[in-house]
């Protein structure tokens, strides 16, 4: 039974929900500001396509990597400590931007932006879930998508304001995340440590815990979960990080639009995720989630089957768009974020994410690799492709994450370890 005094009031439930979830926030704002500022700095910097395509790349190897560091350490040492030096290497990463004067220091300022994004992650969604209160849990971690997604908002409103400033454009949208991770960790300073982590903390007071101790999460039945909730994020993300990264591409170079008719539609499509996210929140907690979910992923697989049997034009990535904006916010990263705490115990949770999100971040960086070469070989493959893989998210979902018992720490004290057997 819960004591009254291990319970978060509303108020400090939200507050810790936005805090920690700024890690969502600037993990989208990094993302979108580098893919801006890197077209601001060329001419000063002399930046050709290599370099432009090894600085973004470098960004989602490092993000990969911070996950794997940091999750660990969340673990082992408190989602506190982590949330503490995130912030200053973020901080350090975005003051080597602002005062870029060269191409090693954009190299050296990524490396650190990446790396601290990456790491801060799965801490941040631990940390949410562990202090949102029964039955509102799903609903919090949700949460934290609105901020990926105003992140991504903000960052797209000031780079139409500072576009046409080249370098000194770029250096404004990095010194936005400077003063906003300089913000962020000042008010983390204020939040207590997870109660769950602490508990947990105590309860395996006598245990070894150390970076061996993963050996417990690959050896024990969590890693069933891990493998789910890994292949359903890289599967589900494939869509996600496609649309996101070469939609503008599509548009222009496909249908033969414009780039402000590709914004234009995009701000569209960017409004109906919005409700996509809020209708997310409303039944993730309920009975509702599976076929809502469902639904979601049938919409999602409608969208792409538009242009995959129509043809790419301005209309049918319009009314894709709009259409996977919805789905897409209901069935894919933020279904992962809910599962991903549900189904492994504190002291695995913050590890398990930061090993999922590397090997998703992996996955997608290579798969944008090729890309662009299937779209000139033909746009509608690429479509057919995304049908697939959002169908195959879908099973994943509805005939092995849904059918995953949810983790329990008293269970997690019996069954933890490599003597595991049945659930």
């Amino acid at each position: 039974m819960t004591s009254s005094t291990d319970v978060l009031s509303s108020r400090q439930v939200w507050w810790t929900a936005t805090i920690a979830g700024m890690a969502s926030y600037l993990d989208a704002a990094a993302i979108v500001t580098t893919g801006t500022a890197l077209v601001l700095f060329q001419s000063a910097f002399r930046l050709g396509p290599a370099e432009i395509g090894q600085l973004s790349a470098l960004l989602t190897v490092m993000i990969a990597a911070g996950a794997l560091v940091g999750g660990r350490m969340g673990d082992r040492f408190g989602r506190r400590k982590v949330f503490t030096w995130t912030m200053w290497v973020f901080a350090l990463g975005g003051l080597s931007l602002v005062l870029a004067t060269g191409p090693g220091m954009l190299y050296a300022g990524v490396v650190l932006l990446g790396f601290a994004a990456g790491a801060d992650l799965p801490v941040s969604m631990a940390m949410i879930s562990e202090s949102a209160p029964p039955g509102k849990k799903g609903k919090m971690v949700t949460f934290s998508h609105v901020l990926w997604m105003a992140g991504v908002l903000v960052v797209m409103v000031l780079g139409m304001v500072v576009g046409d400033l080249g370098e000194v454009g770029a250096r404004i949208l990095y010194g936005h995340l400077l003063v906003v991770a300089l913000v962020v960790l000042v008010l983390r300073a204020g939040l207590p440590e997870s109660r769950e982590w602490t508990k947990a903390r105590l309860e395996s007071a006598g245990e070894q815990v150390d970076l061996g101790s993963l050996r417990h999460l690959v050896r024990s039945r969590y890693l069933g979960p891990l493998v789910a909730t890994g292949l359903f994020y890289a599967i589900a993300n494939v869509a996600a990080n496609t649309n996101g990264q070469f939609s503008t591409y599509l548009y222009t170079n496909v249908a033969g639009a414009s780039v402000a008719t590709a914004s234009a539609f995009g701000l569209l499509g960017f409004g109906c995720s919005f409700i996509g996210m809020f209708a997310t929140m409303r039944v993730v907690d309920t009975r509702w989630r599976m076929p809502v979910f469902t639904v979601a992923t049938s919409i999602s697989i409608a969208a792409f089957i538009i242009p995959a049997t129509l043809g790419v034009s301005t209309w049918t990535l319009a009314v894709m768009g709009v259409l996977y904006s919805v789905g897409g916010a209901i069935a894919g990263e933020p279904m992962f974020k809910v599962w991903s705490q549900e189904l492994f115990p504190t002291k695995h949770r913050s590890s398990a994410q930061g090993i999922t999100i590397a090997f998703t971040r992996v996955v997608a960086a290579a798969i944008a690799l090729v890309t662009p070469q299937i779209i000139a070989g033909g746009a509608q493959a690429l479509f057919i492709f995304l049908v697939v893989t959002t169908l195959a998210s879908c099973l994943i979902g509805i005939l092995w994450l849904a059918r995953i018992p949810k983790a329990t720490d008293a269970a997690a004290a019996r069954r933890t370890g490599i003597q595991v057997g049945a659930r």
